[in-house]
């Protein structure tokens, strides 16, 4: 691959990390970004192939439930409904799910585990 080709695809996506991390909490699709970073999809997946070491989509599930994590943790007032809500998930359900994939445990859990390590509780 050709140096300016290889460095266009990587701006392409750091534009594209950029959209994600500021956006995360809407209805994003790899399309989406890609009209937003003036690109198309499939350049917008290349880009990701050759410069990230995740997808587009594992790279927008990375940032909602990192956020999604931190809430728990540092907002125990807010209820899980509302921390589904702000990081951009409709079900609370596949949300829940999506988590304990991720982290092993349901949200509730989790906080509450957070909490007893943090001598909250």
């Amino acid at each position: 691959m050709r140096p300016e080709t290889l460095a266009a695809r990587r701006r392409l996506y750091l534009l594209a990390r950029v959209v994600v991390a500021r956006h995360y909490r809407q209805q994003l699709t790899l399309a989406i970004v890609a009209r937003a970073v003036a690109s198309s999809p499939r350049q917008l997946q290349r880009a990701y192939a050759d410069c990230g070491e995740t997808t587009f989509r594992e790279d927008l599930l990375a940032r909602r439930l990192a956020v999604a994590a931190q809430l728990l943790i540092e907002q125990p007032s807010i209820p899980v409904a509302a921390v589904t809500r702000l990081v951009g998930y409709r079900q609370a359900p596949h949300f829940a799910r999506v988590f304990r994939h991720r982290y092993g445990l349901c949200p509730a859990a989790f906080r509450d585990a957070a909490g007893l390590a943090d001598g909250r509780r």
